[in-house]
C-alpha cells in the first residue's frame, strides 16, 4: 500500500512538473493522434498521386496548397476559437480533417486528393491557436513554457513514426491501396482523438477558472483591425522572426541536396535519414531543461540563442563536407529548438487577454505568407551557386538575430 502511495505521489510530482493535466493530456492525444493520420497518409500522397495517374503539376499544385493553406489557416483557426471557444473549436477542425480523410478514402483519384487536402493538409496550422490558447487557460503562469515544450515534443511522436507506419502498408499493400489503408487508419485515429478530447477537455469557463483569468473574449475577424492591437513588442519579435525564418527556409529544400551531391563525400540516403534523426533527437532533449528555465525567468534570451542557432546552421553546413562534419550541423539544426516553445509562449504573453487565440493566428499568417516567398528566392540564389544560398542565408540570420537582441523585448513578468 506504501509502495502503491509513493508511485502516486511520484506520478502526481511528475504530472505536476511537466504542466500534465486533465485538458492538457485531452489536447496532447489530439496532437499524437490527428498528427500521426496526418504524417503517415500526406507523406506518401505524391507517389499515390502518380499511381492514379496526377503528373508533376498536380504534385507541385498539392505542395502549393499546403503552403498556401498553412499561412492562411492559422488566424481563422484563432478567430473561431476567440469566438467560440477552444474545445468547441477543436472539435470542428477535427470533423473537418475527418471529412478530408474519408473524401480521399472513398474517391480514389487524384482531384479528389487534391479536394480532401484542403481539408486535412494543413490541420496543424488551423488548431494550433486554439491549443496555444487552451494551454494558457488551464495553466498557471509558471507552467505555460513548460505546457508549450510538450506539446512541441509530442508533436515529434507521429513526425517520427507516422512516416514509417505509412511505409510499412505501402510495402504490405502497395502504393495505391496501401496509402488507402493509411487514409482510413487516419480517420479512425482521429475519430479516437475527438472522443477523448471531448470528453477530457473541459468547458473554456472551467478552463478560465483553473487560470484565474477572468475576462471577457472580444474575437475580431478583420485582421487588418486586430493588427492595430498588436503589442509593439510583438512587432518587433514578429519582424526579426520572419528574417530569422528566411535564413531557414532560404536553403530548406537544399540541404539534402548538398549533403548527397554537391559535397566532397557525399553520404547516402540512410546516412541522411540518421542525421534527421540525430537533429530530431537533439530538440527533444532540450525542451523540457529549457522549458522549466524559461518559465522561472525572462523569455528573450532563450529566444535569442534560438535565433543564434538559426543562423549558424547554414554557415556549418557551407563547411561540412564530410559526414562527421554533417553531424555537428544537424545538432546545430536540432538546438533551434532551444527556444522555440519559449518563442510562442512570448507571442502569447504579448498578446491581449481577449484576444489571445486570434493574435496568435495573426501572427503566423503575417509570418508564414511573407516567408512563403523565401523558398522561392533560395531557388534562384541555389542557380548561382550553393555557396550563394547558404551565405544569404547566413546573413539574414545575423540582421535577424542582432536585431532582436537590440531591439526584442520580453513582457514585465509581474504582468504575465
Amino acid at each position: 500500500m506504501a509502495n502503491s502511495d509513493t508511485i502516486r505521489n511520484h506520478a502526481s510530482k511528475l504530472s505536476s512538473f511537466l504542466g500534465l493535466q486533465r485538458s492538457t493530456i485531452g489536447v496532447l492525444a489530439m496532437v499524437v493522434l490527428v498528427g500521426m493520420g496526418e504524417r503517415m497518409a500526406e507523406r506518401f500522397l505524391p507517389i499515390y498521386m502518380l499511381a492514379l495517374g496526377g503528373g508533376a503539376l498536380a504534385i507541385g499544385l498539392l505542395q502549393a496548397i499546403d503552403n498556401f493553406l498553412s499561412a492562411l489557416y492559422s488566424f481563422p483557426g484563432g478567430y473561431l476559437s476567440d469566438r467560440i471557444g477552444t474545445k468547441k473549436s477543436l472539435l470542428i477542425f477535427n470533423l473537418v480533417a475527418m471529412g478530408g480523410f474519408a473524401l480521399v478514402l472513398l474517391i480514389p483519384t487524384w482531384q479528389a486528393v487534391l479536394v480532401g487536402a484542403v481539408f486535412f493538409i494543413s490541420w496543424s496550422a488551423i488548431s494550433l491557436p486554439a491549443t496555444m490558447s487552451l494551454i494558457y487557460k488551464v495553466l498557471p503562469q509558471n507552467k505555460r513554457t513548460m505546457g508549450v515544450s510538450m506539446h512541441s515534443l509530442v508533436r515529434r511522436i507521429p513526425m517520427a513514426l507516422g512516416p514509417l507506419v505509412g511505409g510499412l502498408f505501402i510495402s504490405i499493400w502497395g502504393e495505391r491501396d496501401g496509402v488507402r489503408v493509411a487514409f482510413g487508419a487516419a480517420f479512425f485515429m482521429a475519430a479516437v482523438a475527438l472522443i477523448m478530447q471531448q470528453r477530457l477537455i473541459e468547458a473554456d469557463d472551467a478552463l478560465e477558472a483553473n487560470s484565474g483569468d477572468t475576462y471577457e473574449l472580444t474575437p475580431e475577424k478583420n485582421p487588418l483591425k486586430l493588427l492595430k492591437l498588436m503589442n509593439p513588442s510583438m512587432k518587433k519579435l514578429l519582424i526579426t522572426d520572419i528574417l530569422i525564418r528566411f535564413c531557414e527556409q532560404i536553403p530548406y529544400a537544399f540541404v539534402v541536396i548538398w549533403s548527397m551531391k554537391i559535397i566532397a563525400k557525399p553520404v547516402t540516403a540512410l546516412q541522411f535519414g540518421a542525421l534527421t534523426t540525430i537533429e530530431m533527437a537533439t530538440a527533444v532533449i532540450v525542451y523540457i531543461p529549457v522549458a522549466y528555465l524559461a518559465d522561472r525567468s525572462n523569455k528573450k534570451p532563450y529566444v535569442a540563442i534560438t535565433f543564434v542557432f538559426f543562423t549558424l546552421f547554414p554557415l556549418v553546413l557551407l563547411y561540412s563536407r564530410s559526414f562527421e562534419m554533417l553531424i555537428v550541423a544537424f545538432i546545430l539544426r536540432g538546438l533551434k529548438e532551444f527556444g522555440e516553445p519559449t518563442r510562442k509562449a512570448l507571442i502569447m504573453d504579448l498578446s491581449p487577454d481577449s484576444c489571445r487565440a486570434g493574435m496568435f493566428g495573426l501572427y503566423y499568417l503575417i509570418r508564414d505568407v511573407v516567408v512563403a516567398f523565401a523558398a522561392l528566392g533560395g531557388a534562384f540564389l541555389w542557380q548561382i551557386s550553393p555557396q550563394t544560398n547558404l551565405i544569404t542565408a547566413f546573413v539574414f540570420g545575423i540582421i535577424g538575430t542582432l536585431g532582436f537582441w537590440i531591439f526584442g523585448r520580453d513582457i514585465d513578468p509581474a504582468h504575465r
